[in-house]
């Protein structure tokens, strides 16, 4: 939980320098169109998603190092927004019929661990 949080926190550090010109990704590396408006506002509209998510599980592994039980509901909340994040952004590259590896395998995985994570930790609860 918490690679995916730091990741994403990460992710977005380094694309608001791209955005504000202080730093330059390769062309290669960027996703399609990633200049064109429309697709800029699709990727920005993630951006409180990814920071609520990050922010709980961080929080939520914090309250578990200190044995606090609330850690339990800020992890499944974490969890159900770090799916729906990556599950969305498969969807648009569904709608698009574009496929990029580099794209769909971090946010297949985004999409994954939750489905996987989740019974684990309501079955640890009980």
């Amino acid at each position: 939980m918490l690679g995916t949080d730091w990741l994403l926190l990460t992710y977005w550090f380094v694309t608001t320098l791209v955005a504000l010109g202080i730093f330059s990704i390769p062309e290669g590396y960027l996703f399609k169109d990633y200049y064109d408006p429309r697709v800029v506002a699709w990727n920005w509209s993630f951006f409180p998603l990814d920071v609520i998510f990050a922010a709980l599980g961080i929080y939520a592994a914090r309250l578990f190092t200190k044995g606090d039980n609330r850690w339990f509901g800020y992890a499944l909340v974490s969890a159900a927004l770090t799916f729906c994040a990556g599950f969305m952004a498969i969807c648009y590259w569904v709608i698009l019929s574009d496929f990029d590896p580099s794209w769909w395998i971090p946010n297949i995985i985004i999409a994954a661990w939750p489905v996987w994570f989740v019974p684990k930790l309501i079955l640890a609860m009980k």
